[in-house]
Formats: C-alpha cells, sequence, structure tokens
C-alpha cells in the first residue's frame, strides 16, 4: 500500500513508522530483525531502509603506488526490504539516490522494486562522499533529487530511457522526498530549499519526511511556509532521539539543526551516555506528544540501527 493510502486509511489516528539502517557488509539479516521486532507492536504501516553508496579508499602498495579500492559498508537495501515485506506483511520503502547511480542504473533498481512489488520509494539526492568536498553526481546520472523523482515519475508513465521499447509497462511508485526544516547545509536560505522542494512535488512527490529536529516551533513555522508556497502534500515530521553525548557536536554540524539551550544543558549535566540516552528519551516523548496532539497522521523515528529509545518512546506515545 501506498503511504499516502496509509495516511488516508489512518483517519486522523496519528501512526508511528521508523527508519532502518541495513548492516555492515558480513553481517547477518537477523540483526536487522532483532531491532524491527521490538517495533513491531506499535503497527507501523511501513519501515524505511536507508541506502548507502560505495566509497573508495587507496591501498598503500608501497613505492608511493596506490590502488583505488572499492568499498561498500552495507548492501542489501533492496533485499532487506523484500525481506522486511515477506516475514512482516508490512510496507518496506527503499530509499534511492542519486550519488553512485547512473540513470540507467536508476532504472534498474526501479525494476527490481517493482518486480517485487514495493511501491513506495524516498528519492535522495544524498550526501558527499568523504572523499568529496561537494557532492559529485555519478557520470550520466541525476544531479539533484527533483531529477531523479522526475525519473521515477516517467517511469510510472511508462517512459523507459530506452525509447524504442514497445509495450512498456507503467510502474506505480508513491514518491516521498526529504527536507529540512532548518534548511539544508548547502542552501542559501530556507526559502530557497523551499523553492526546490516544491519543484520536486511539481515533478511527481507525493510526500515528505523530514529531517531531524528539537525544537517543534521550528517544524511547525516550516510547514507553514511550505503551505503559503502552495505545497499541500503530506510533511511527516522526522524525529530522532539523541543518543551520546558526542552528539551534541556532530548533529548540528552534519545536519544544519540548532539544539535547544534546554536540551543543551540537560545533555551537558549528564555523566554517562546512559544518562544522556534518558535525557534524549524524554526531550522526544515531549516533541512526540506535541506533534501528535497538533493531529498530524504519522511520526517517522530514525532508529539509526538501535531500537530500545525508539520503543520506550512509542510506549509513552501509541
Amino acid at each position: 500500500m501506498k503511504v499516502t493510502e496509509h495516511i488516508t486509511k489512518g483517519e486522523g489516528k496519528t501512526q508511528f513508522s521508523f527508519e532502518i539502517l541495513p548492516p555492515l557488509k558480513g553481517q547477518h539479516i537477523q540483526s536487522v530483525f532483532d531491532n524491527i521486532d521490538p517495533l513491531m507492536e506499535f503497527k507501523p504501516p511501513f519501515i524505511d531502509v536507508t541506502y548507502h553508496r560505495e566509497e573508495y579508499v587507496y591501498k598503500d602498495l608501497g613505492d608511493g603506488l596506490l590502488k583505488k579500492q572499492v568499498v561498500k559498508k552495507r548492501p542489501g537495501t533492496v533485499g532487506i526490504c523484500a525481506a522486511i515485506q515477506n516475514k512482516y506483511n508490512v510496507d518496506a520503502i527503499p530509499h534511492i539516490l542519486c550519488g553512485g547511480f547512473s540513470k540507467e542504473d536508476t532504472e534498474n533498481f526501479l525494476i527490481d522494486l517493482d518486480f517485487l512489488n514495493i511501491e513506495n520509494v524516498m528519492a535522495l539526492r544524498g550526501d558527499a562522499v568523504k572523499t568529496e568536498t561537494y557532492f559529485t553526481p555519478e557520470k550520466d546520472g541525476n544531479v539533484f533529487a527533483s531529477d531523479l523523482v522526475k525519473q521515477v515519475s516517467e517511469l510510472n508513465h511508462a517512459k523507459y530511457l530506452d525509447e524504442g521499447l514497445l509495450n512498456c509497462s507503467a510502474t506505480d511508485f508513491c514518491i516521498g522526498v526529504g527536507a529540512y526544516p532548518e534548511k539544508h547545509m548547502e542552501a542559501p536560505s530556507l526559502d530557497s530549499d523551499i523553492h526546490f522542494l516544491k519543484k520536486k512535488i511539481n515533478n511527481g512527490a507525493e510526500y515528505i519526511v523530514t529531517q531531524m529536529f528539537f525544537d517543534n516551533e521550528k517544524y511547525f513555522q516550516f510547514v507553514d511556509k511550505c503551505r503559503a508556497e502552495g505545497i499541500t502534500v503530506p510533511i511527516i515530521p522526522g524525529l530522532k532521539p539523541i543518543s551520546t553525548r558526542k552528539q551534541l557536536n556532530i548533529i548540528p554540524h552534519r545536519f544544519h539543526v540548532d539544539l535547544p539551550e534546554a536540551l543543551i544543558k540537560a545533555i551537558i549535566k549528564c555523566k554517562t551516555n546512559a544518562e544522556v540516552r534518558q535525557v534524549g528519551v524524554e526531550w522526544c516523548i515531549q516533541q512526540s506528544q506535541e506533534l501528535k496532539k497538533s493531529g498530524l497522521p504519522l511520526l517517522h523515528y530514525y532508529s539509526m540501527g538501535k531500537s530500545d529509545n525508539i520503543k520506550a518512546i512509542a510506549e509513552a506515545i501509541f
């Protein structure tokens, strides 16, 4: 079932969903199931599965020679989605990126998903890899998320890259996209960010999931700005409980997110990461309660491969 259909079917009741990471290369899929199992009692309509593109390392061969070696740290997004749908009978949503994919790769990826009866995709540009200062698209790949959305939308209308194909079948993907309530780190302004977000919607995206935020007012203001610009699709809040003291510095730097002073002070007082984790859970519960009270149809949580803190939040909210 499509995300938009799940929202309609919810009939105003706030639903719970979450995102998982594929296991590191060499690990068994049971590690994924072990983190999903505790959350299934909250009846998620769907589970997102991230995609991590290939990265490169250079191996020193001696005598000044370096060998470029591909490292794929978290393979398996498509397989995990198929396994989730088979095991739990719940919709799985794969992330699909511009980075690391040519348009041909993207089309083949989408064909595989269609064969597996996966009805939703989350279309993202993706971040720059460690060896890049700025994001660099793949040769013959999509440059922006809006381009990727357009390609998926065209496939939904049976428009393939090979225009010579005959009797082509149309796919029927529901397309989600990401958004930044406090603007993307590369965007010159929030208004500019929303301008390009609207382009993704105009190209065929049907719902939005936000990046994490810790001040609900930032989310509500963002939604108001989007509505004022004519963006009418569902805007699902993405939430993440802080779990380590180190994240006080990492999150603002990596995601361009402001942390409320009250949250910062509460974490600084903590003596252990276990205490930080509890503060993170309590803060996220407060956020979730306010968001749910506002009548939102769905709250989406970033689990980052761990489910214990997400379960504690879900027990208090759902």
